[in-house]
């Protein structure tokens, strides 16, 4: 197996990249709401957190900036990245290079 799908299956966020997560999200899009109000399966599209296509944009930017890694518009594994917190930690824990 490549070292990378085995990478990125057995990485996971912590609780402490799950809160520094929320923390970017919070402040990269302005929200009224506290790091701590982001439940970590919550939705970030729609229903849960409320984002839309410009927010995860935004939030994409932010990661990448801050964790070192490639977040392309174009990949075809981006809903699940960014379904949830737990999803985008999963996926900075996998593959952050800072």
């Amino acid at each position: 197996m490549p070292e990378s799908i085995v990478k990125a299956s057995t990485a996971s966020a912590d609780a402490a990249l799950l809160r520094e997560v929320a923390e970017l999200v919070v402040s990269a899009l302005n929200l009224e709401v506290s790091a701590d109000e982001i439940q970590p399966d919550e939705p970030l599209y729609g229903d849960g957190l409320g984002l839309d296509s410009i927010d995860i944009l935004e939030i994409a930017l932010v990661v990448s900036k801050h964790y070192g890694l490639q977040l392309r518009a174009d990949h075809e594994d981006n809903h699940a990245i960014f379904h949830s917190l737990r999803s985008l930690g999963d996926h900075i824990a996998a593959w952050r290079t800072q």
